[in-house]
């Protein structure tokens, strides 16, 4: 049991530093940041060795099914023994002088476990089932498709909290997955844990479990999980699920951990983590979190109606309130689940920049540079084309992962940069679907705060300004997720007496950077109408389900 510890005190000079570490998809990034203002000193990025396991198990030959994605926990290992060092070597600042550490992670990625935290892959690697399951795993669909028909056929009180579906992503289909393919594995695993909390404990050697992954992707809400009956409905092997999860109620000590409030101290770092990041023994360690939603506070993004799109290989979009609504095909809306005392709520898109990565790796020979450069110079509409930004399936608002990518209006004078404009249109029109289904629902969205990789390609915010008919804001950092998990170090360290204090005086971001043209967002509009036609069309997943079932037997 893991009861809230008491602010370190530290015996520093005036400089205090902090370090936020980021594990995205392909690699793990830290920064080291100044407490004071927000400066960012210096930054190093781990590319995982592993990087995204979707084909072969790593020295084995063991082959993996379709929309299988996996991780390695030794990667997210080697970013705290390589990244975290050399980001301190680059900043040049003492190392007794760093006063804490806070982590985010991509959601939900999550693992079995051993009662001791010894990842199951450790000890049979050989085992698909017994390796973490990246965020865009997306085999468990028909697993998540039965969760949602029975929640809704015994009207579960939770399932209106997350849009009517829960996501193939989550916790509970990827769980139930493991116990109906691999029983084996499913029973020795003591712990089903998101990997966002498994770093923590192993920089702390305290198990904890943080309100924001519970509540987007663990199903908690109003104090409770999905019942044992309802479980058992599901599977009757899947009624004691919960107890692999240690649970625990939000502010008293129940089972064996206690869900622990983002910007709280989780625990301190051990002697091992000290060794492997050169941070001092000790040091603050904050409760886990995830990307998006600790990116919030690099943006200074914390008060109500201000969303946040994380745009990298997927985007999330995240937004606090102070409104409670039923939002459709939202990933969840969730108290305290981005800061204490306000809603946080949830969507996203499976894919987006791995949507442009995929054209130029197969079509696009002339990379994406070029292709944005030619792109760029045609008129709204030029090419002709309207395509659905499903190549990874739909995250919201149909929340559907067994659906597919389709490009309509190709002929014989097509060209690659036709399509890859396409492409970039079809995410700005998915993100437009997002914002809309948000403000019909009564939730307003009164900014619209751009952070992640995406940001460095001008013309594609220039698209998605036009396209959404309003102002962006932009993050002032290349950094956001890692910034935000400084943030909230600092925070745990007892520095900042809440995350709105520490993110107005450490988040940054540049308003109404890019402003819509009232021309190209007229010309946008006709082509969204049609991108809605194609997406009620499409969106009930006769054609593309049947599609999808074709090829997997073909692979089969």
């Amino acid at each position: 049991m893991h009861a809230p510890e008491e602010p370190l005190e530290f015996n520093v000079s005036a400089n205090k530093y902090v370090v936020g570490v980021d594990f995205g998809t392909l690699s793990g990034r830290a920064v080291v940041v100044r407490v004071s203002d927000g400066a960012e000193l210096g930054s190093a990025v781990h590319e995982y060795e592993h990087r995204v396991i979707e084909h072969t198990l790593p020295g084995t030959d063991v082959r993996l099914g379709p929309d299988w994605a996996l991780q390695s926990p030794q990667d997210w290992i080697d970013v705290m023994r390589i990244a975290v060092p050399q980001a301190i070597a680059a900043a040049g600042v003492p190392a007794e002088e760093i006063i804490g550490i806070g982590t985010d992670f991509t959601a939900c990625t999550v693992l079995p476990t051993t009662a001791d935290g010894t990842p199951l892959c450790f000890e049979t690697p050989a085992e698909p089932h017994a390796w973490p399951k990246l965020w865009k795993h997306h085999a468990a669909q028909p697993h998540a498709d039965r969760i949602n028909e029975l929640a809704a056929r015994r009207g579960e009180s939770w399932l209106p909290r997350y849009g009517g579906k829960i996501s193939s992503e989550w916790e509970f289909a990827k769980a139930l997955q493991v116990l109906e393919e691999a029983p084996e594995v499913y029973a020795r695993a003591e712990r089903w844990i998101e990997a966002a909390d498994w770093i923590i404990w192993q920089l702390t050697g305290v198990e904890s479990r943080n309100i924001c992954t519970v509540g987007y992707k663990g199903v908690f809400q109003d104090g409770s999980y999905p019942s044992e009956e309802y479980l058992a409905e599901l599977n009757p092997g899947f009624a004691g699920f919960v107890g692999k999860l240690a649970t625990g109620t939000v502010g008293d000590k129940v089972g064996e951990v206690t869900l622990a409030p983002l910007g709280g101290l989780a625990g301190r770092l051990t002697a091992r983590a000290a060794e492997w990041t050169g941070i001092p023994e000790g040091a603050a360690v904050a409760v886990g979190n995830v990307d998006a939603h600790v990116t919030a506070a690099a943006a200074d993004a914390v008060r109500p109606g201000q969303m946040v799109a994380i745009m990298g290989t997927s985007t999330c979009h995240i937004m606090p309130s102070d409104q409670l609504a039923e939002v459709p095909g939202m990933c969840g809306v969730v108290q305290d689940g981005i800061v204490p005392g306000l809603w946080g709520y949830e969507a996203g898109q499976s894919a987006v920049g791995d949507i442009f990565a995929w054209f130029v790796d197969n079509f696009g020979t002339d990379g994406h540079e070029r292709l944005t450069e030619l792109a760029e110079k045609q008129a709204v509409g030029q090419h002709g084309l309207v395509a659905l930004d499903w190549f990874g399936g739909n995250r919201s608002v149909l929340v559907d992962h067994n659906l597919s990518g389709v490009i309509i209006g190709q002929t014989l004078a097509t060209k690659p940069e036709d399509v890859y404009r396409a492409l970039i249109e079809s995410t700005a029109f998915g993100a437009r679907m997002i914002v809309e289904t948000f403000e019909k629902s009564g939730v307003p969205v009164e900014e619209f705060i751009v952070a992640g990789g995406l940001l460095k390609n001008r013309f594609l915010m220039q698209v998605y300004a036009d396209v959404l008919r309003r102002p962006l804001s932009i993050i002032a950092s290349d950094q956001g997720p890692a910034l935000g998990s400084a943030i909230h170090a600092a925070v745990a360290a007892g520095e900042y007496a809440s995350i709105e204090e520490a993110a107005a005086a450490m988040g940054k971001r540049t308003e109404n950077a890019y402003v819509p043209d009232e021309a190209r967002a007229d010309a946008y509009d006709r082509l969204y109408a049609e991108y809605r036609r194609l997406h009620d069309f499409f969106g009930d997943g006769q054609m593309l389900h049947a599609l999808r079932a074709i090829r997997n037997e073909a692979q089969a």
